[in-house]
């Protein structure tokens, strides 16, 4: 351990004058949080009120913020940069928005243009989603597991705002696409899952076989 003594150091003299003592430090504004920080600290406050669940995302609870987090995330002005709705000729494009420090979820932009679909998919972990911009059309279907496919589907529109959570598993298997003209402008939907950052590509979609008789 060490004993060395330590030098000793003096603070500045307050001044005498009490109008130079109420300028010397100027107070600074903070900086007010950004919509993707809120919507974060919503998802904090989630996982906090139900730390002592061992599944917080089965919860209810859970699903109900979650839900209305996104609600709220969608209908704030300034969400996404012009980066950030950069869509891709190639297929939907993904934007990482916001990965939390403790690796419990990541949340992403998705740009749709006419004509993209993700593939029909289950989900290897707890996801949400609401549309930002525009309207998608979600094709949702059941589950034959003795077949391991997916059956009878189910076309819906979701327009801007519309707002979905599920957790993981197939009970929830979808597509989501973007039916418009070409001439439309891109669809944005704002989703969140419970991955890394480095995992929203590759953790997410549980991708299934889908049965002859079912619209895909």
């Amino acid at each position: 351990m060490n004993h060395a003594a330590s030098p000793i150091s003096h603070a500045p003299d307050a001044p005498s004058d009490p109008r130079e003592r109420a300028t010397s430090a100027p107070c600074r504004a903070l900086a007010a949080p950004t919509p993707i920080e809120r919507f974060c600290a919503r998802i904090d406050a989630a996982f906090d009120a139900l730390a002592n669940e061992s599944a917080p995302s089965r919860h209810p609870a859970f699903a109900r913020e979650l839900r209305a987090a996104l609600t709220e995330a969608v209908a704030a002005p300034g969400l996404l940069t012009p980066a950030q709705r950069e869509s891709g000729a190639a297929g939907y494009r993904r934007h990482l928005l916001a990965a939390d420090p403790l690796g419990r979820y990541a949340v992403v932009s998705l740009v749709w243009q006419p004509g993209q679909w993700s593939p029909v998919h289950g989900h290897h972990t707890w996801c949400g989603y609401a549309v930002f911009e525009g309207e998608l059309t979600e094709i949702v279907y059941g589950w034959n597991d003795a077949a391991c496919r997916a059956i009878d589907a189910r076309k819906h529109a979701r327009p801007t705002g519309a707002v979905s959570y599920v957790c993981a598993g197939r009970t929830a298997i979808h597509r989501l696409g973007h039916v418009g003209a070409p001439a439309d402008a891109p669809a944005i939907s704002l989703h969140v899952y419970g991955v890394t950052g480095e995992q929203v590509a590759t953790h997410v979609n549980d991708v299934v076989a889908v049965d002859v008789g079912a619209y895909v």
